[in-house]
């Protein structure tokens, strides 16, 4: 008997893994296909715009990919899920990026990007004292004008961007 579930469970794994690997993906801006999920891994290929990758696992703010130019890791921001035909493209497609949890009231907001696992997320609890902490790294502008100045620090004025609709 726990041979035959063992069986089932695996079979279950290895089902859930094969239609993750299925899931489909269009790259939303030129970036390097690499070898490894790190921004200094070596380059194995380069995507463009518009070019169709399968989506093979998630490692943190990285996906990993096979495409016709080739299989490795790209970020990802620059890989939208699923079929673009579905819905719009831009700031919309990159809007799209969730965690799978919106609106269940457990979790403010989340990328992936800083590698939070969906259960770290779950176990995530206000912690005051950190918050209290984090506050006390704050500085008045008096402060922080000294601070640029020792530094030599230049302000730049740059554009805000726009509502997006």
């Amino acid at each position: 008997m726990k041979l035959a579930r063992f069986g089932i469970s695996l079979s279950a794994l290895l089902l859930s893994g094969w239609l993750h690997a299925a899931e489909s993906g269009t790259a939303l801006k030129a970036d390097d296909i690499r070898a490894e999920p790190f921004r200094d891994a070596k380059s194995v290929a380069k995507l463009v715009v518009g070019d169709k990758v399968n989506i093979l696992k998630q490692d943190s703010g990285w996906l990993q990919v096979s495409s016709a130019k080739g299989k490795g890791w790209v970020r990802m921001l620059s890989i939208r899920r699923g079929d673009v035909r579905r819905s719009g493209a831009g700031a919309k497609g990159v809007l799209a990026l969730t965690s799978g949890r919106a609106g269940t009231g457990k979790v403010v907001a989340t990328t992936g990007i800083r590698g939070l696992t969906e259960e770290e997320l779950k176990q995530a609890q206000f912690n005051e004292a950190e918050v209290k902490l984090a506050e006390s790294y704050a500085s008045n502008k008096t402060d922080a004008a000294k601070f640029a100045a020792q530094g030599k620090l230049v302000a730049r004025p740059f554009d805000y961007l726009g509502a997006i609709k």
